[in-house]
């Protein structure tokens, strides 16, 4: 199958592109030239009819993924499925299906079925489900059912998939020489891999075999993204040897990757504080080649719990204005529990408005809606500010649960209202620039 990078760099606009420029209001020929230079991708698996398609990459909106999927604990198809629809209904550009108890194939259609976001997942997470059903032991996975798995999923219309392929022995070595970590290892897949290249005394083989990896994605036309197994849990690991060499190692690969023809994405870095966001971004656009980036949050201290919502917000708003392209929701659940649908809209949200707040700093001349916005607060024009809202139903609930007396200000101030004087004042002086 022809890729869509691989029809840009033939100089053609696909509908896919001229579908991304409309929605980002640029010409159809920026999107092509940025896709052909794998600095936009767009996830659009043709097995899937009817999904959305959305562009990922330079000059575009910061988009949002919502992660959903079973646990061994909390295991049913049917919440999934709200979650699913919980994260679209919100605003989510994409979505990640994680699923690890269960029926994976089912579980996988059925969000399929029920959602038109453009759906990613890890596939090492159904391999050693699967491995540890049949064999008890995760090291007994074999290479060769792995790549069969990763091709049947695809079958079944995912459109990326964040694949571990940056794992390899020289990562684990500098795990062992500096010691382990003060936070451990975050990710289920990439601990696993590890666990199976240190009992079998293997080189990973999506690693070894990485053109194999390259080559199913392109049959389906979906998106490598490079998963960060290596990826820091705790803000002291940050940017440690272990994290950068998988770093190193994934720019490295979305360059090979993208010269076979296969759109690719870098994932990172899961835990870092606040003053190295702008480091971190700036290593892996220059050693990508500006391949898109996919950032895990990222979280910016340890001591959220409860609210990591708001922690990961902080640090996504700050991800998108240096330069990340897709941001991963982190749920007021995260490090405790799965989340439920509320979880998933509150998560959504909080990390919609963090892409906000870094686009239209990273877009100084993306601003008009925050000055229409601020006019109509000005003015008092209560039904009009709705429309400019990141969450107009939301601010029309409060409003309207503690109603003013006097309709035109709010019950914050009431009759002392700073608005209402203002325009008593300056009425005459305003320039209407609506």
């Amino acid at each position: 199958m022809t890729t869509q990078l691989e029809y840009a760099r033939q100089g053609i606009i696909t509908e896919e592109m001229k579908t991304v420029a409309e929605s980002e209001g640029l010409s159809e020929s920026f999107i092509r030239d940025h896709v052909a230079k794998g600095e936009i991708v767009i996830p659009c698996n043709p097995n899937r009819k009817n999904q959305k398609i959305a562009g990922i990459g330079t000059g575009l909106r910061t988009k949002v993924n919502a992660s959903i999927g079973t646990s061994s604990d909390i295991c049913d198809i049917s919440l999934e499925v709200q979650k699913a629809q919980a994260a679209e209904q919100e605003g989510a550009d994409t979505l990640m299906e994680l699923s690890a108890a269960g029926d994976l194939d089912e579980v996988r259609r059925t969000v399929l079925a029920n959602t038109n976001l453009p759906v990613g997942n890890v596939p090492l997470y159904q391999a050693f489900k699967e491995t540890i059903r049949k064999y008890k032991n995760p090291a007994k996975l074999d290479p060769e059912f792995l790549f069969d798995l990763i091709e049947q999923q695809l079958e079944d219309g995912l459109s990326f998939m964040a694949i571990h392929c940056g794992i390899n022995l020289y990562t684990i070595e500098r795990l062992r020489k500096q010691g382990f970590r003060y936070g451990g290892l975050a990710s289920k897949g990439g601990t696993y891999m590890v666990a199976w290249m240190d009992i079998n005394k293997r080189e990973n083989p999506l690693y070894e075999q990485f053109d194999r990896v390259c080559n199913l994605m392109k049959k389906y036309d979906a998106v490598l993204s490079l998963g960060n197994g290596i990826r820091a849990g705790a803000i002291h690991d940050s940017h440690d040897r272990a994290q950068m060499a998988e770093m190193i190692i994934n720019c490295e690969l979305a360059e090979i990757g993208r010269a076979n023809g296969c759109q690719m994405m870098v994932e990172g870095p899961g835990h870092v504080p606040l003053d190295e966001i702008e480091g971190n971004i700036m290593l892996e656009k220059r050693m990508s080649g500006n391949a898109p980036y996919y950032v895990l949050g990222p979280i910016p201290c340890d001591t959220g719990a409860g609210y990591d919502h708001i922690s990961a917000a902080i640090g996504a708003a700050s991800s998108a204005r240096f330069g990340a392209d897709l941001v991963c929701y982190i749920t007021p659940a995260e490090h405790l529990a799965l989340p439920d649908v509320k979880d998933v809209r509150e998560g959504v949200r909080a990390t919609r408005l963090a892409a906000r707040i870094g686009d239209i700093s990273k877009y100084p001349d993306r601003r008009e809606n925050e000055k229409q916005a601020a006019m109509a607060r000005r003015d008092m024009r209560w039904d009009d500010l709705e429309k400019y809202l990141l969450f107009p139903e939301v601010a029309k609930s409060i409003r309207e649960e503690r109603a003013p007396k006097q309709k035109e200000t709010c019950t914050m101030c009431g009759d002392f209202c700073a608005m209402k004087k203002g325009m008593e004042i300056f009425e005459k002086d305003i320039t209407d620039k609506r």
